[in-house]
């Protein structure tokens, strides 16, 4: 990965390059059918994992009735080699999350329990190193009556956009002190812990790059520099308005799979008694092919303009 290493600027102008060519510029090009989410195809495996391998993120879209089963998400998951998941305080005892507007109950202070808009981040972005969010999975089981889209961008579209701006925003959101999410005394898992790190490194065990980041600004501190409130600005401007974001709203049996690409969600509203359902599950591994990971040199035809 020493292509995001600011000093080797060969190498980035390669990998950008690559990464660049014949990347998708629709939505409906990451779409991949298939037919059962529990027992993939080699094809339809192999096309979750190179649309991953390419934009880090896919869409898939299933015609199974049964799509509130909810051994759906660790079937599909397993096969496409991610096994361990997140246990954060809201989820079910499953550890999948069941992410709808709550009325009350635990979850109900939380935007993502809500039917407010959800502003940009990754996931896990207050998680310790040793519990890094690498890839999540959101299975539509029921959508909203309306709203309820999400957006999605690349994180490596992120650091080529603030790279090509100014190296010095990399160098500012690599700093290791540059982000910090102070105790939350409501969750039960970390009522005393604080979270301080960098928006962008390189992930040791995956030798990929790893984005952790949160557009909120309540109990979010940011480091006091200049260069820091440069970066942030042109991220933020970035993320209002980039040609490389994917926008879709989920139906029913349709879902998502990505190495934990930065994204949002607008407001929706619900149908009485048929409210809006999502189960999101959270891994610590990535999505990534073993004879394709960390090697993009095969990628470059995977979508065809």
């Amino acid at each position: 990965m020493q292509q995001f290493l600011l000093e080797n600027t060969n190498a980035y102008r390669q990998w950008r390059a690559r990464k660049l060519r014949n990347y998708p510029a629709r939505t409906e090009q990451l779409i991949v059918d298939i037919q059962n989410p529990c027992q993939l195809t080699q094809e339809e495996k192999d096309s979750l994992l190179q649309m991953c391998e390419k934009t880090n993120l896919a869409i898939y879209r299933t015609r199974r009735d049964d799509v509130q089963d909810k051994n759906i998400v660790t079937a599909l998951a397993r096969q496409l080699g991610l096994i361990h998941m997140d246990a954060n305080f809201c989820a079910d005892r499953d550890r999948i999350s069941s992410i709808q507007a709550l009325p009350k109950g635990p979850g109900s202070s939380y935007i993502p329990y809500t039917n407010k808009p959800l502003n940009w981040h990754t996931d896990g972005y207050y998680n310790q190193d040793t519990q890094r969010i690498r890839a999540f999975l959101m299975h539509c089981v029921r959508p909203a009556k309306s709203g309820g889209e999400n957006t999605y961008l690349d994180p490596e579209i992120l650091y080529i956009l603030l790279r090509d701006h100014d190296p010095e925003h990399i160098e500012a959101l690599m700093d290791p002190e540059v982000m910090t999410i102070p105790p939350n005394p409501e969750n039960s898992e970390r009522p005393d812990l604080e979270t301080t790190g960098p928006v962008f490194l390189i992930d040791g065990p995956t030798q990929t790059l790893y984005t952790r980041y949160t557009a909120r600004t309540r109990n979010i501190q940011w480091k006091d520099s200049q260069a820091c409130a440069r970066a942030r600005s042109t991220l933020l401007d970035i993320l209002d308005d980039n040609p490389y974001q994917f926008s879709h709203r989920l139906q029913s049996g349709e879902g998502v799979i990505c190495n934990n690409v930065l994204h949002n969600r607008i407001m929706f509203s619900d149908k009485p008694r048929s409210n809006r359902l999502l189960y999101r599950a959270r891994f610590y591994e990535r999505v990534a092919r073993p004879d394709l990971a960390n090697d993009m040199r095969h990628t470059d035809d995977v979508v065809a303009e």
